[in-house]
């Protein structure tokens, strides 16, 4: 075998062997790790998927969106409105979980697309200005819509049920470890990142993610090559929309309660800052920014007591929640100054020197 291909297949066999052990370490967490990590862990999972759809949008197409929160918001709260049943003032159709969370999604892209003619036509500060006004749309009608919302309360949120199998608190044993909500969400998470990820992939390296990327790099040469700019736009809103009433529909079933105020500029924001860290345009780099900056807060929490400046609220510290924002705002400067393609590109540019290290 000539030289030239041995180095390809080394790298080839060395990243299916990272890929076959990272997979058998998620499929082993539920095993080990108590709920606090498990749960850490599908909060991840879920901004991850939200961070997918909005880095189609932001990182390959070019189009700032500052209202992501709302979509995630219409999927959480689109599952409780179709799962749950009607009773204590609230609405509900009472329809099979599995068959709510699919329509939570549907009605999410729904809202994308009524928004879409708009993001089709705005580009840059303008679009980010409008989207922004979806926020506080949305605030508006979850704090006040108190049948379908719960109000300032938030409402309870319906176990998911598929093929038989409830993800809720009722223990099932296998191999000696009891699977309560947590565990059993945990392989539902994994199965829908996986899918997310590869959908993403595959429409960012087929045509139309070639046509967002000329989109993103200059519009009018794009549409001077036939690209329906205003369509591919409206497009990939709807898309991104998706991938978020899906994150949302996940954050709900993990919380098991949702409340309005999480739903608001901040999180968008969080969102934003994801891309950047992680790599803007990459999918391994939205996942990467969703679990740094989602796990930042609650290592804080978890470990504030041996942590200078960190406290708990009301004791003369920082607050996890707040330190958090100040070292992910602080690594956003970082990675806009120092690390434009962010961490993936970063690791990537690491290991190209490496390979040419070992060929030398």
């Amino acid at each position: 075998m000539s030289e030239a291909l041995v180095g390809p297949l080394r790298l080839l066999r060395t990243r299916t062997y990272v890929w076959a052990a990272g997979g058998i370490v998620l499929l082993a967490v539920p095993f080990y790790l108590d709920r606090f990590w498990l749960q850490a862990g599908l909060f991840a999972m879920a901004a991850a998927i939200g961070a997918i759809g909005i880095n189609l949008l932001t990182g390959s197409t070019g189009q700032l969106s500052m209202g992501h929160a709302f979509f995630l918001a219409v999927g959480a709260y689109g599952y409780c409105v179709f799962a749950s049943e009607s009773g204590d003032g609230l609405t509900g159709l009472g329809l099979p979980t599995w068959l709510a969370a699919v329509l939570a999604v549907l009605v999410s892209g729904l809202a994308g697309g009524l928004f879409s003619p708009i993001a089709g036509r705005l580009r840059g500060a303008y679009l980010g200005i409008a989207t922004l006004a979806l926020i506080f749309i949305g605030q508006h009608v979850l704090f006040n819509a108190r049948d379908l919302t719960g109000g300032f309360n938030g409402r309870d949120v319906p176990p998911l049920s598929l093929f038989g199998l409830t993800f809720d608190d009722s223990e099932v044993v296998v191999a000696a470890v009891p699977f309560g909500s947590a565990e059993k969400l945990w392989y539902a998470g994994l199965v829908l990142l996986l899918g997310c990820g590869l959908f993403a992939r595959g429409v960012l390296r087929s045509r139309p993610g070639r046509a967002m990327n000329a989109i993103r790099d200059h519009r009018i040469a794009a549409g001077v090559i036939g690209v329906p700019v205003a369509r591919y736009r409206a497009a990939v809103f709807v898309l991104s929309s998706m991938y978020a009433g899906l994150a949302g529909v996940l954050l709900a079933l993990v919380f098991q309660r949702t409340v309005p105020d999480y739903f608001g500029i901040t999180l968008s924001l969080e969102y934003l800052a994801m891309i950047v860290i992680g790599g803007l345009g990459s999918v391994s780099g939205a996942v990467v920014g969703a679990v740094f900056v989602s796990f930042l807060p609650q290592l804080l929490t978890r470990y504030s007591d041996a942590l200078p400046l960190v406290s708990a609220p009301g004791t003369g510290g920082i607050a996890p929640g707040e330190a958090s924002r100040y070292l992910y705002g602080a690594a956003v400067v970082a990675v806009v100054l120092f690390l434009p393609g962010g961490l993936v590109r970063m690791a990537a540019g690491r290991r190209v020197r490496t390979d040419q290290g070992e060929k030398r």
